[in-house]
């Protein structure tokens, strides 16, 4: 088979850039697993009313004022629940009271100053699959040096960290006349990307 000769070389080059390629994107699959457990090595600084330890099963059950850091993780309300595996994943569920509500905010990995933050009546969130969940009179933002870029609103709102999802849902007895029961006003990614 005849292959003329700038057709050879460029088929040469790519085989020669092949490996390259499969190295950086290897360094850039690395970089981001590291990336997502920046704030799981760091320790947990829990601050309540009550605190109840049981350090044997990992489980930690907090009631009033509760103040939870981890890294960027700032989590606050009034009765919690936080329960860590063997692997030290934790499980965090958080309720409100009457007179406040659960929150949570977090720092987006790689980029400085853009922020997700949520509050709810009760939320709930898995360090392991990066799953955050806020129920009842739930709101989500995401900002970006202090700029509001996503802002979302419902009964429930599901966020997955690691694909960037949103899920906004109603009761379950919701009517249709009380519809449109979510809310969101969402940023150009285009936009968003250039200003960062």
């Amino acid at each position: 088979m005849n292959v003329p000769r700038g057709a050879r070389n460029k088929m040469l080059d790519m085989k020669r850039s092949l490996p390259l390629w499969i190295t950086l994107c290897f360094l850039a699959l690395s970089g981001i697993a590291n990336a997502e457990k920046a704030d799981q090595d760091k320790p947990i600084v829990l601050e309540a009313e009550k605190v109840s330890v049981n350090d044997v099963q990992q489980i930690y059950d907090l009631q009033g004022q509760i103040l939870l850091i981890k890294g960027s993780i700032v989590v606050t309300g009034e009765d919690g629940h936080i329960q860590v595996d063997p692997e030290g994943y934790e499980f965090v569920d958080v309720k409100g009271s009457a007179d406040s509500t659960a929150s949570f905010r977090q720092r987006k990995e790689g980029i400085p100053d853009e922020y997700m933050q949520g509050r709810g009546t009760q939320l709930s969130y898995n360090a392991k699959t990066e799953m955050l969940t806020i129920t009842g009179d739930a709101s989500l933002r995401r900002s970006l040096n202090m700029q509001m870029l996503d802002q979302l609103q419902g009964w429930k709102i599901e966020y997955d960290d690691i694909t960037e999802r949103y899920r906004v849902t109603p009761p379950a007895d919701a009517k249709p006349e009380d519809l449109p029961l979510a809310r969101a006003i969402l940023s150009p990614r285009r936009k968003a990307t250039l200003e960062k």
